[in-house]
Protein backbone atom coordinates (compact mmCIF):
# COMPACT_ATOMS: atom_id res chain seq x y z
CA UNK A 1 0.00 0.00 0.00
CA UNK A 2 2.65 2.46 0.39
CA UNK A 3 6.42 2.68 -0.13
CA UNK A 4 7.39 2.67 3.26
CA UNK A 5 6.01 0.20 5.89
CA UNK A 6 3.30 1.32 8.55
CA UNK A 7 2.55 4.57 6.79
CA UNK A 8 -0.91 4.95 4.48
CA UNK A 9 -0.08 6.34 0.96
CA UNK A 10 -1.84 9.55 0.19
CA UNK A 11 -3.12 10.09 -3.33
CA UNK A 12 -3.05 13.41 -4.69
CA UNK A 13 -2.58 15.09 -1.55
CA UNK A 14 -6.09 14.28 -0.20
CA UNK A 15 -7.41 10.53 -0.12
CA UNK A 16 -5.52 8.00 2.23
CA UNK A 17 -6.23 5.02 1.25
CA UNK A 18 -6.73 2.96 4.17
CA UNK A 19 -7.31 -1.21 3.61
CA UNK A 20 -7.91 -2.97 0.13
CA UNK A 21 -11.84 -3.95 -0.44
CA UNK A 22 -11.29 -5.79 -3.65
CA UNK A 23 -9.01 -6.72 -6.61
CA UNK A 24 -9.89 -7.77 -9.70
CA UNK A 25 -8.57 -7.94 -13.35
CA UNK A 26 -7.83 -4.58 -13.60
CA UNK A 27 -6.61 -3.14 -10.26
CA UNK A 28 -7.80 -2.52 -7.00
CA UNK A 29 -10.51 -0.88 -4.92
CA UNK A 30 -9.29 0.56 -1.87
CA UNK A 31 -11.35 2.18 1.33
CA UNK A 32 -9.91 5.45 1.85
CA UNK A 33 -10.51 8.68 3.56
CA UNK A 34 -10.60 11.86 1.80
CA UNK A 35 -9.05 14.40 4.54
CA UNK A 36 -10.40 17.41 3.06
CA UNK A 37 -14.28 16.54 3.45
CA UNK A 38 -13.97 14.07 6.65
CA UNK A 39 -15.58 10.98 5.09
CA UNK A 40 -14.97 8.10 3.57
CA UNK A 41 -15.01 6.78 -0.15
CA UNK A 42 -14.08 4.46 -2.44
CA UNK A 43 -10.63 4.86 -4.59
CA UNK A 44 -10.21 2.45 -7.47
CA UNK A 45 -6.41 2.14 -8.66
CA UNK A 46 -5.35 0.96 -11.99
CA UNK A 47 -2.48 -1.39 -11.88
CA UNK A 48 -1.06 -2.27 -15.68
CA UNK A 49 0.31 -5.44 -16.43
CA UNK A 50 3.98 -5.23 -16.63
CA UNK A 51 4.32 -6.88 -20.22
CA UNK A 52 1.60 -3.83 -21.43
CA UNK A 53 3.12 -1.21 -24.18
CA UNK A 54 3.37 2.11 -23.42
CA UNK A 55 0.43 2.38 -25.95
CA UNK A 56 -1.69 0.33 -24.78
CA UNK A 57 -1.22 1.80 -21.30
CA UNK A 58 -2.21 4.69 -22.33
CA UNK A 59 -5.55 3.47 -23.66
CA UNK A 60 -6.09 1.49 -20.35
CA UNK A 61 -6.06 4.81 -18.88
CA UNK A 62 -7.87 6.68 -21.03
CA UNK A 63 -10.69 3.94 -20.19
CA UNK A 64 -10.42 4.08 -16.57
CA UNK A 65 -10.89 7.86 -17.02
CA UNK A 66 -14.19 7.29 -19.33
CA UNK A 67 -15.32 4.64 -16.67
CA UNK A 68 -15.40 8.29 -14.24
CA UNK A 69 -17.08 10.30 -17.07
CA UNK A 70 -19.71 7.52 -18.37
CA UNK A 71 -20.42 6.78 -14.35
CA UNK A 72 -20.51 10.71 -13.78
CA UNK A 73 -22.98 11.06 -16.84
CA UNK A 74 -25.79 8.68 -14.81
CA UNK A 75 -27.89 10.25 -11.44
CA UNK A 76 -29.55 7.57 -9.96
CA UNK A 77 -29.89 5.57 -6.82
CA UNK A 78 -29.13 2.88 -8.09
CA UNK A 79 -25.71 3.63 -9.51
CA UNK A 80 -22.63 4.23 -7.40
CA UNK A 81 -21.97 7.91 -7.65
CA UNK A 82 -19.01 9.34 -8.83
CA UNK A 83 -16.73 11.73 -7.11
CA UNK A 84 -13.75 12.67 -8.36
CA UNK A 85 -10.62 11.73 -10.59
CA UNK A 86 -7.68 12.37 -9.16
CA UNK A 87 -4.06 11.97 -10.47
CA UNK A 88 -1.25 10.33 -9.27
CA UNK A 89 2.00 8.96 -10.98
CA UNK A 90 0.79 10.03 -14.08
CA UNK A 91 -2.47 7.41 -13.79
CA UNK A 92 -5.64 8.49 -12.66
CA UNK A 93 -7.48 7.25 -9.78
CA UNK A 94 -11.62 7.43 -9.77
CA UNK A 95 -13.30 8.64 -5.92
CA UNK A 96 -16.37 7.03 -5.81
CA UNK A 97 -19.13 6.32 -3.18
CA UNK A 98 -17.85 3.84 -0.78
CA UNK A 99 -20.98 1.15 -0.55
CA UNK A 100 -20.81 -0.86 2.41
CA UNK A 101 -22.25 -4.26 1.74
CA UNK A 102 -21.41 -7.59 -0.56
CA UNK A 103 -21.07 -8.54 -4.21
CA UNK A 104 -23.93 -10.42 -5.61
CA UNK A 105 -21.52 -12.84 -6.93
CA UNK A 106 -20.54 -13.27 -2.36
CA UNK A 107 -24.23 -13.23 -1.70
CA UNK A 108 -24.90 -16.00 -3.90
CA UNK A 109 -21.58 -18.16 -2.48
CA UNK A 110 -22.80 -17.65 1.13
CA UNK A 111 -26.62 -18.28 0.51
CA UNK A 112 -26.66 -20.25 -2.50
CA UNK A 113 -29.47 -20.01 -5.14
CA UNK A 114 -32.15 -16.80 -4.69
CA UNK A 115 -35.49 -17.31 -4.62
CA UNK A 116 -37.42 -16.10 -7.69
CA UNK A 117 -39.21 -13.26 -5.39
CA UNK A 118 -36.05 -12.18 -4.22
CA UNK A 119 -33.58 -12.61 -7.72
CA UNK A 120 -36.64 -10.23 -9.52
CA UNK A 121 -36.59 -7.30 -6.79
CA UNK A 122 -32.53 -7.31 -7.39
CA UNK A 123 -32.91 -7.51 -11.30
CA UNK A 124 -35.11 -5.13 -11.38
CA UNK A 125 -33.24 -2.57 -9.79
CA UNK A 126 -30.63 -3.11 -11.96
CA UNK A 127 -32.73 -2.70 -14.62
CA UNK A 128 -33.77 0.85 -13.78
CA UNK A 129 -30.20 1.39 -13.44
CA UNK A 130 -29.90 0.49 -16.99
CA UNK A 131 -32.40 2.20 -18.04
CA UNK A 132 -30.95 5.36 -16.67
CA UNK A 133 -27.68 4.64 -18.23
CA UNK A 134 -29.26 3.98 -21.75
CA UNK A 135 -30.87 7.60 -21.36
CA UNK A 136 -27.63 8.97 -20.69
CA UNK A 137 -26.14 7.55 -23.88
CA UNK A 138 -24.34 4.94 -21.67
CA UNK A 139 -24.15 1.05 -22.20
CA UNK A 140 -22.21 -0.86 -18.90
CA UNK A 141 -21.55 -3.73 -21.58
CA UNK A 142 -20.25 -6.08 -18.38
CA UNK A 143 -23.80 -6.50 -15.98
CA UNK A 144 -22.54 -9.57 -13.52
CA UNK A 145 -22.80 -10.30 -10.29
CA UNK A 146 -19.95 -9.77 -9.28
CA UNK A 147 -20.30 -5.87 -10.43
CA UNK A 148 -23.87 -5.47 -8.23
CA UNK A 149 -23.95 -4.22 -4.50
CA UNK A 150 -26.11 -5.77 -2.23
CA UNK A 151 -25.83 -2.74 0.59
CA UNK A 152 -26.18 -3.29 4.26
CA UNK A 153 -29.65 -1.08 4.12
CA UNK A 154 -31.00 -2.94 0.81
CA UNK A 155 -30.09 -0.85 -1.45
CA UNK A 156 -28.63 -2.55 -4.68
CA UNK A 157 -26.07 -0.78 -6.92
CA UNK A 158 -24.88 -1.09 -10.31
CA UNK A 159 -20.93 -0.81 -10.52
CA UNK A 160 -18.03 -0.69 -12.76
CA UNK A 161 -18.62 1.21 -15.79
CA UNK A 162 -14.84 0.97 -16.62
CA UNK A 163 -15.77 -1.59 -20.26
CA UNK A 164 -18.93 0.95 -21.02
CA UNK A 165 -18.98 2.94 -24.40
CA UNK A 166 -20.28 6.47 -24.77
CA UNK A 167 -22.43 7.63 -27.96
CA UNK A 168 -19.90 9.70 -29.62
CA UNK A 169 -16.82 8.30 -28.58
CA UNK A 170 -14.02 6.36 -30.00
CA UNK A 171 -13.61 2.63 -29.40
CA UNK A 172 -10.89 2.21 -26.88
CA UNK A 173 -10.81 -1.59 -26.97
CA UNK A 174 -7.17 -2.54 -27.10
CA UNK A 175 -6.02 -5.03 -30.35
CA UNK A 176 -7.54 -8.46 -29.17
CA UNK A 177 -9.10 -7.84 -25.85
CA UNK A 178 -12.35 -9.46 -25.02
CA UNK A 179 -14.42 -7.45 -23.49
CA UNK A 180 -16.98 -8.02 -20.83
CA UNK A 181 -17.28 -11.54 -19.19
CA UNK A 182 -18.09 -14.27 -21.90
CA UNK A 183 -20.75 -16.31 -20.24
CA UNK A 184 -22.43 -13.35 -19.74
CA UNK A 185 -21.68 -11.74 -23.37
CA UNK A 186 -24.73 -11.11 -25.51
CA UNK A 187 -24.77 -13.55 -29.21
CA UNK A 188 -24.64 -10.09 -31.31
CA UNK A 189 -21.27 -9.04 -29.15
CA UNK A 190 -19.98 -12.21 -29.55
CA UNK A 191 -20.39 -12.56 -33.07
CA UNK A 192 -18.25 -9.07 -33.72
CA UNK A 193 -22.23 -6.95 -34.40
CA UNK A 194 -22.32 -3.00 -32.78
CA UNK A 195 -23.98 -3.53 -29.35
CA UNK A 196 -27.12 -1.77 -28.04
CA UNK A 197 -29.27 -0.93 -24.74
CA UNK A 198 -30.72 -5.06 -25.85
CA UNK A 199 -27.23 -6.16 -24.97
CA UNK A 200 -27.41 -5.00 -21.37
CA UNK A 201 -30.50 -6.36 -21.20
CA UNK A 202 -29.26 -10.29 -22.17
CA UNK A 203 -26.71 -9.79 -19.94
CA UNK A 204 -29.14 -9.19 -17.28
CA UNK A 205 -31.52 -12.49 -18.11
CA UNK A 206 -28.08 -14.31 -17.78
CA UNK A 207 -27.62 -12.82 -14.12
CA UNK A 208 -31.10 -13.91 -13.24
CA UNK A 209 -31.02 -17.44 -14.53
CA UNK A 210 -27.66 -17.58 -12.33
CA UNK A 211 -29.21 -16.23 -9.20
CA UNK A 212 -32.31 -18.65 -9.13
CA UNK A 213 -30.40 -21.53 -10.96
CA UNK A 214 -27.12 -21.53 -9.20
CA UNK A 215 -25.19 -21.96 -12.30
CA UNK A 216 -24.74 -19.52 -15.65
CA UNK A 217 -26.89 -21.09 -18.53
CA UNK A 218 -24.12 -21.35 -21.11
CA UNK A 219 -21.05 -21.45 -19.09
CA UNK A 220 -18.38 -24.29 -20.38
CA UNK A 221 -14.70 -25.28 -19.94
CA UNK A 222 -13.02 -22.67 -22.26
CA UNK A 223 -13.94 -18.86 -23.07
CA UNK A 224 -14.16 -20.10 -26.54
CA UNK A 225 -16.42 -23.10 -26.06
CA UNK A 226 -18.44 -20.78 -23.96
CA UNK A 227 -18.93 -17.93 -26.81
CA UNK A 228 -20.10 -20.89 -29.01
CA UNK A 229 -22.70 -22.13 -26.44
CA UNK A 230 -24.15 -18.23 -26.32
CA UNK A 231 -24.46 -17.78 -30.38
CA UNK A 232 -25.74 -21.67 -30.85
CA UNK A 233 -26.75 -23.52 -28.10
CA UNK A 234 -31.11 -23.14 -26.94
CA UNK A 235 -31.56 -21.44 -23.11
CA UNK A 236 -31.54 -24.77 -20.84
CA UNK A 237 -34.97 -24.82 -19.08
CA UNK A 238 -34.82 -23.21 -16.24
CA UNK A 239 -35.88 -25.51 -13.11
CA UNK A 240 -36.14 -22.80 -9.74
CA UNK A 241 -37.05 -19.92 -11.72
CA UNK A 242 -40.73 -20.62 -11.29
CA UNK A 243 -42.60 -16.90 -12.18
CA UNK A 244 -39.36 -15.66 -13.27
CA UNK A 245 -38.88 -18.12 -16.35
CA UNK A 246 -41.14 -16.18 -18.45
CA UNK A 247 -38.48 -13.22 -17.86
CA UNK A 248 -35.63 -14.56 -18.17
CA UNK A 249 -37.10 -16.61 -21.32
CA UNK A 250 -37.87 -12.86 -22.72
CA UNK A 251 -34.43 -11.28 -22.32
CA UNK A 252 -32.57 -14.22 -23.27
CA UNK A 253 -33.87 -14.12 -27.02
CA UNK A 254 -31.12 -14.75 -29.17
CA UNK A 255 -32.17 -12.18 -31.73
CA UNK A 256 -32.10 -8.39 -29.87
CA UNK A 257 -34.89 -7.01 -31.49
CA UNK A 258 -37.61 -9.55 -30.32
CA UNK A 259 -36.20 -9.86 -26.46
CA UNK A 260 -38.33 -7.78 -24.03
CA UNK A 261 -38.38 -4.34 -23.55
CA UNK A 262 -36.54 -2.63 -20.71
CA UNK A 263 -39.58 -1.26 -19.60
CA UNK A 264 -41.83 -4.17 -19.93
CA UNK A 265 -39.01 -6.29 -18.53
CA UNK A 266 -38.95 -4.12 -15.36
CA UNK A 267 -42.60 -3.89 -15.21
CA UNK A 268 -42.90 -7.73 -14.39
CA UNK A 269 -40.04 -7.97 -12.69
CA UNK A 270 -41.70 -5.62 -9.93
CA UNK A 271 -44.44 -7.15 -10.05
CA UNK A 272 -42.69 -10.95 -9.54
CA UNK A 273 -40.89 -9.38 -6.90
CA UNK A 274 -44.45 -8.52 -4.74
CA UNK A 275 -45.11 -12.02 -4.69
CA UNK A 276 -47.25 -11.75 -8.35
CA UNK A 277 -46.43 -13.66 -11.64
CA UNK A 278 -45.08 -12.76 -14.67
CA UNK A 279 -47.03 -12.75 -17.95
CA UNK A 280 -45.63 -15.41 -20.64
CA UNK A 281 -43.44 -14.20 -23.22
CA UNK A 282 -45.69 -14.18 -26.50
CA UNK A 283 -43.76 -16.10 -28.87
CA UNK A 284 -42.15 -13.12 -31.07
CA UNK A 285 -43.10 -13.03 -34.80
CA UNK A 286 -40.63 -14.18 -37.74
CA UNK A 287 -39.26 -16.90 -38.82
CA UNK A 288 -36.57 -16.80 -35.61
CA UNK A 289 -37.33 -19.55 -33.23
CA UNK A 290 -36.71 -18.06 -29.32
CA UNK A 291 -35.21 -19.41 -26.96
CA UNK A 292 -37.62 -20.11 -24.47
CA UNK A 293 -38.31 -22.98 -21.40
CA UNK A 294 -40.48 -25.89 -22.60
CA UNK A 295 -43.36 -24.47 -20.20
CA UNK A 296 -44.25 -21.20 -22.58
CA UNK A 297 -43.16 -23.28 -26.30
CA UNK A 298 -46.43 -25.25 -27.08
CA UNK A 299 -49.63 -23.02 -27.98
CA UNK A 300 -52.54 -23.60 -26.44
CA UNK A 301 -55.10 -25.47 -29.06
CA UNK A 302 -58.87 -25.03 -28.74
CA UNK A 303 -61.02 -27.76 -27.89
CA UNK A 304 -62.30 -29.62 -30.32
CA UNK A 305 -66.06 -31.58 -30.79
CA UNK A 306 -66.15 -34.74 -29.95
CA UNK A 307 -67.22 -37.38 -31.99
CA UNK A 308 -68.06 -40.45 -29.99
CA UNK A 309 -65.47 -43.76 -31.83
CA UNK A 310 -66.76 -46.36 -33.70
CA UNK A 311 -66.31 -49.82 -31.14
CA UNK A 312 -63.37 -51.78 -33.64
CA UNK A 313 -64.80 -55.76 -34.63
CA UNK A 314 -62.67 -58.33 -33.53
CA UNK A 315 -60.91 -58.77 -36.64
CA UNK A 316 -59.85 -55.03 -37.21
CA UNK A 317 -58.95 -54.76 -33.04
CA UNK A 318 -56.50 -57.61 -34.22
CA UNK A 319 -54.88 -56.39 -37.22
CA UNK A 320 -53.86 -52.72 -35.82
CA UNK A 321 -53.42 -53.11 -32.68
CA UNK A 322 -51.82 -56.90 -32.50
CA UNK A 323 -53.84 -57.71 -28.99
CA UNK A 324 -56.68 -60.21 -28.19
CA UNK A 325 -59.41 -59.38 -29.38
CA UNK A 326 -61.38 -59.22 -26.06
CA UNK A 327 -59.03 -57.05 -24.18
CA UNK A 328 -59.08 -54.19 -26.92
CA UNK A 329 -62.88 -54.30 -26.80
CA UNK A 330 -63.02 -53.43 -23.21
CA UNK A 331 -60.06 -50.91 -23.59
CA UNK A 332 -62.45 -49.25 -26.24
CA UNK A 333 -65.85 -49.29 -24.39
CA UNK A 334 -63.73 -48.15 -21.41
CA UNK A 335 -62.03 -45.23 -23.10
CA UNK A 336 -65.73 -44.33 -24.72
CA UNK A 337 -67.30 -44.60 -21.08
CA UNK A 338 -65.06 -42.26 -19.81
CA UNK A 339 -65.33 -39.77 -22.52
CA UNK A 340 -68.94 -39.52 -21.99
CA UNK A 341 -68.88 -39.16 -18.13
CA UNK A 342 -66.26 -36.29 -18.52
CA UNK A 343 -68.37 -34.72 -20.99
CA UNK A 344 -71.21 -35.20 -18.62
CA UNK A 345 -69.45 -33.76 -15.63
CA UNK A 346 -68.44 -30.55 -17.29
CA UNK A 347 -72.11 -30.30 -18.26
CA UNK A 348 -73.02 -30.01 -15.06
CA UNK A 349 -70.62 -27.89 -13.92
CA UNK A 350 -71.56 -24.85 -16.45
CA UNK A 351 -75.27 -25.37 -15.47
CA UNK A 352 -74.33 -25.40 -11.95
CA UNK A 353 -72.35 -22.04 -12.43
CA UNK A 354 -74.80 -20.72 -14.51
CA UNK A 355 -77.49 -20.77 -11.69
CA UNK A 356 -75.77 -19.81 -9.52
CA UNK A 357 -75.00 -16.67 -10.62
CA UNK A 358 -78.88 -16.16 -10.99
CA UNK A 359 -79.27 -16.93 -7.62
CA UNK A 360 -76.58 -14.12 -6.57
CA UNK A 361 -77.82 -11.45 -8.80
CA UNK A 362 -75.32 -11.96 -11.64
CA UNK A 363 -77.24 -12.38 -14.41
CA UNK A 364 -80.07 -10.01 -15.26
CA UNK A 365 -83.45 -11.19 -16.44
CA UNK A 366 -82.54 -11.05 -20.20
CA UNK A 367 -79.43 -12.37 -20.15
CA UNK A 368 -77.52 -9.43 -19.81
CA UNK A 369 -73.70 -8.95 -18.49
CA UNK A 370 -72.93 -9.49 -15.17
CA UNK A 371 -73.80 -7.37 -12.01
CA UNK A 372 -71.54 -7.31 -9.23
CA UNK A 373 -73.44 -9.33 -6.08
CA UNK A 374 -71.41 -7.03 -3.49
CA UNK A 375 -71.36 -3.78 -3.13
CA UNK A 376 -74.29 -2.69 -5.05
CA UNK A 377 -77.44 -4.84 -3.71
CA UNK A 378 -78.96 -1.77 -2.72
CA UNK A 379 -78.75 -0.05 -5.85
CA UNK A 380 -80.93 -0.52 -8.97
CA UNK A 381 -79.27 -1.31 -12.34
CA UNK A 382 -79.53 2.47 -13.28
CA UNK A 383 -78.14 3.52 -10.09
CA UNK A 384 -74.59 5.50 -9.80
CA UNK A 385 -73.58 5.10 -6.03
CA UNK A 386 -70.33 5.52 -5.78
CA UNK A 387 -67.94 3.33 -4.64
CA UNK A 388 -66.10 3.44 -1.15
CA UNK A 389 -63.51 6.11 -1.29
CA UNK A 390 -64.04 6.51 -4.67
CA UNK A 391 -66.17 9.93 -4.68
CA UNK A 392 -68.72 10.30 -7.65
CA UNK A 393 -65.80 8.70 -9.89
CA UNK A 394 -65.34 5.48 -7.82
CA UNK A 395 -67.92 3.24 -10.30
CA UNK A 396 -71.18 2.64 -11.09
CA UNK A 397 -73.15 -0.33 -10.97
CA UNK A 398 -74.45 -0.11 -14.78
CA UNK A 399 -71.44 -1.72 -15.48
CA UNK A 400 -68.76 1.37 -15.99
CA UNK A 401 -65.85 1.95 -14.22
CA UNK A 402 -66.54 0.14 -11.44
CA UNK A 403 -63.21 -1.30 -9.77
CA UNK A 404 -63.35 -3.85 -12.11
CA UNK A 405 -66.02 -5.96 -11.63
CA UNK A 406 -68.62 -5.21 -14.66
CA UNK A 407 -68.52 -5.60 -18.33
CA UNK A 408 -68.48 -9.18 -18.63
CA UNK A 409 -70.33 -10.92 -21.27
CA UNK A 410 -73.69 -12.90 -20.78
CA UNK A 411 -72.96 -16.09 -19.14
CA UNK A 412 -69.20 -15.60 -18.07
CA UNK A 413 -68.02 -16.03 -14.32
CA UNK A 414 -65.99 -12.73 -13.67
CA UNK A 415 -62.96 -13.84 -11.43
CA UNK A 416 -62.09 -12.01 -8.06
CA UNK A 417 -60.24 -8.58 -8.35
CA UNK A 418 -56.59 -9.03 -7.55
CA UNK A 419 -54.59 -5.80 -6.87
CA UNK A 420 -50.92 -5.83 -5.72
CA UNK A 421 -48.49 -3.58 -4.22
CA UNK A 422 -44.60 -2.84 -3.94
CA UNK A 423 -42.96 0.17 -2.74
CA UNK A 424 -39.57 1.26 -2.69
CA UNK A 425 -37.03 3.96 -1.24
CA UNK A 426 -36.25 6.62 -3.89
CA UNK A 427 -34.72 9.13 -0.93
CA UNK A 428 -34.74 7.16 2.25
CA UNK A 429 -33.37 9.48 5.04
CA UNK A 430 -32.63 13.23 5.66
CA UNK A 431 -30.52 15.39 8.28
CA UNK A 432 -30.47 19.21 8.36
CA UNK A 433 -32.59 22.35 9.20
CA UNK A 434 -36.52 21.42 9.53
CA UNK A 435 -38.82 21.45 8.12
CA UNK A 436 -37.29 19.25 5.23
CA UNK A 437 -37.24 21.10 2.01
CA UNK A 438 -39.41 19.05 -0.19
CA UNK A 439 -36.63 18.11 -2.65
CA UNK A 440 -34.48 16.68 0.38
CA UNK A 441 -37.47 15.03 2.26
CA UNK A 442 -37.82 11.01 2.12
CA UNK A 443 -39.43 10.01 -0.71
CA UNK A 444 -41.15 7.00 -2.04
CA UNK A 445 -42.38 5.38 -4.75
CA UNK A 446 -44.88 2.46 -5.19
CA UNK A 447 -46.30 0.16 -7.97
CA UNK A 448 -50.05 -0.66 -7.81
CA UNK A 449 -51.21 -4.11 -10.15
CA UNK A 450 -54.71 -5.16 -10.59
CA UNK A 451 -55.51 -8.38 -12.07
CA UNK A 452 -57.88 -6.55 -14.78
CA UNK A 453 -59.42 -3.56 -15.78
CA UNK A 454 -61.24 -1.47 -15.70
CA UNK A 455 -60.45 -0.87 -11.88
CA UNK A 456 -60.92 2.26 -9.26
CA UNK A 457 -57.98 1.48 -6.58
CA UNK A 458 -58.83 3.46 -3.36
CA UNK A 459 -55.08 3.72 -1.57
CA UNK A 460 -53.24 5.89 0.98
CA UNK A 461 -49.71 5.94 2.08
CA UNK A 462 -49.42 5.35 5.47
CA UNK A 463 -46.48 5.31 8.49
CA UNK A 464 -46.08 2.87 11.79
CA UNK A 465 -46.06 5.77 13.77
CA UNK A 466 -49.49 6.89 12.60
CA UNK A 467 -47.92 10.95 11.46
CA UNK A 468 -47.41 11.06 8.45
CA UNK A 469 -48.13 14.02 5.81
CA UNK A 470 -49.93 12.25 3.52
CA UNK A 471 -53.44 13.75 2.19
CA UNK A 472 -55.02 10.42 3.28
CA UNK A 473 -56.92 8.00 0.87
CA UNK A 474 -56.82 8.81 -2.88
CA UNK A 475 -58.49 6.64 -5.92
CA UNK A 476 -56.73 5.42 -8.96
CA UNK A 477 -58.07 4.29 -11.80
CA UNK A 478 -57.24 1.70 -14.32
CA UNK A 479 -58.87 2.35 -17.90
CA UNK A 480 -60.70 -0.71 -19.53
CA UNK A 481 -58.07 -2.43 -21.98
CA UNK A 482 -55.36 -0.31 -20.30
CA UNK A 483 -52.71 -0.74 -18.10
CA UNK A 484 -52.58 -2.60 -15.52
CA UNK A 485 -49.83 -1.48 -13.79
CA UNK A 486 -49.43 1.98 -12.29
CA UNK A 487 -47.02 3.84 -10.31
CA UNK A 488 -47.88 6.41 -7.44
CA UNK A 489 -44.99 8.36 -5.27
CA UNK A 490 -45.33 10.19 -2.13
CA UNK A 491 -42.45 13.10 -0.46
CA UNK A 492 -42.78 12.40 3.80
CA UNK A 493 -42.37 15.73 5.17
CA UNK A 494 -43.17 14.82 8.83
CA UNK A 495 -40.10 15.35 11.26
CA UNK A 496 -39.73 16.02 15.59
CA UNK A 497 -37.52 18.79 16.74
CA UNK A 498 -34.37 18.58 17.51
CA UNK A 499 -34.03 14.97 17.48
CA UNK A 500 -34.05 12.02 14.75
CA UNK A 501 -37.24 10.39 14.10
CA UNK A 502 -37.50 7.30 12.82
CA UNK A 503 -40.28 5.30 11.10
CA UNK A 504 -41.59 2.67 8.34
CA UNK A 505 -44.02 4.04 5.42
CA UNK A 506 -45.80 1.75 3.31
CA UNK A 507 -48.91 1.75 1.14
CA UNK A 508 -52.39 0.36 1.80
CA UNK A 509 -55.29 -0.45 -0.27
CA UNK A 510 -59.02 -0.68 1.01
CA UNK A 511 -60.94 -1.16 -1.83
CA UNK A 512 -61.85 -3.27 -4.33
CA UNK A 513 -60.13 -5.70 -2.41
CA UNK A 514 -57.67 -5.07 0.79
CA UNK A 515 -53.78 -5.31 0.33
CA UNK A 516 -50.69 -3.68 1.38
CA UNK A 517 -47.19 -3.55 0.22
CA UNK A 518 -43.88 -4.14 2.20
CA UNK A 519 -42.81 -1.88 4.62
CA UNK A 520 -40.16 0.85 3.61
CA UNK A 521 -37.51 2.41 7.13
CA UNK A 522 -36.95 6.11 6.82
CA UNK A 523 -35.20 8.92 9.23
CA UNK A 524 -35.35 12.61 9.10
CA UNK A 525 -32.79 14.42 11.89
CA UNK A 526 -33.32 17.88 12.65
CA UNK A 527 -30.16 19.77 13.62
CA UNK A 528 -31.79 22.93 14.56
CA UNK A 529 -34.72 23.92 16.21
CA UNK A 530 -37.86 23.54 13.72
CA UNK A 531 -40.02 27.32 13.51
CA UNK A 532 -42.52 25.94 15.54
CA UNK A 533 -42.78 25.20 19.29
CA UNK A 534 -44.11 22.06 18.77
CA UNK A 535 -42.13 18.45 19.46
CA UNK A 536 -43.48 17.12 16.20
CA UNK A 537 -44.82 18.76 13.24
CA UNK A 538 -46.72 17.85 9.97
CA UNK A 539 -47.49 19.88 7.76
CA UNK A 540 -50.69 21.40 7.11
CA UNK A 541 -52.44 20.59 3.83
CA UNK A 542 -55.49 22.01 4.64
CA UNK A 543 -57.04 24.84 2.39
CA UNK A 544 -57.71 27.02 5.41
CA UNK A 545 -57.75 30.99 5.06
CA UNK A 546 -54.56 30.97 7.47
CA UNK A 547 -52.51 28.54 5.61
CA UNK A 548 -50.59 30.40 2.82
CA UNK A 549 -49.35 32.75 6.02
CA UNK A 550 -48.24 29.98 8.22
CA UNK A 551 -46.18 28.13 4.59
CA UNK A 552 -45.02 31.53 4.15
CA UNK A 553 -43.44 31.90 7.60
CA UNK A 554 -42.14 28.49 8.10
CA UNK A 555 -40.11 28.75 4.56
CA UNK A 556 -38.61 32.33 5.60
CA UNK A 557 -37.51 30.34 9.02
CA UNK A 558 -36.17 27.43 6.69
CA UNK A 559 -34.16 30.14 4.11
CA UNK A 560 -32.99 31.82 7.22
CA UNK A 561 -31.70 28.24 8.84
CA UNK A 562 -29.82 27.70 5.87
CA UNK A 563 -28.66 30.93 4.75
CA UNK A 564 -26.95 30.33 8.59
CA UNK A 565 -25.57 26.99 7.93
CA UNK A 566 -24.02 27.99 4.77
CA UNK A 567 -22.61 30.98 6.30
CA UNK A 568 -21.02 28.97 9.56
Amino acid sequence: MSEVPGVERLVAGRYRLLSPLGEGGMGVVWRARDEMLAREVAVKEVRAPAALGTTDERRLYARLEREAWAAGRISHRNVVTVYDVATEDGRPWIVMELVRGLALSDVLDAEGPLTPQRAAHIGAEILAALRAAHEAGVLHRDVKPGNVLIANDGRVVLSDFGIATVEGTSNLTMTGELIGSPEFLAPERALGRTPGPESDLWSLGVLLYAAVEGNSPFRQNTPLSTLRAVVDEELPPPRRAGALAPVIAGLLRKDPAQRLSAEEAENQLRVVGAGGGARTAPPPPGPYSPTVSSASRTPATPPTPYVPLPVPGPAATTATTGAPPDRSRRAMLALVAGVAVLLLAVGGLAWALVNKNKDQGGLDDNGGGTVPATGSSSAGPDSTAPAPGGGADGGTTDGGDDGGNGGAPAGTVTPPQTVKVYAETVHGSYSGTCPPPEAEAPAFRATITVGRTPAAVDYRWATKSGETSGSGWKTLHFAAGGSKQKRVSHTELTYKANETHHDRIRVEVRSPVEAHSNWIDFSVTCEQEPPTDESSYTPNTSNAPNAPNTANTQNAAHAANTAFRRAR
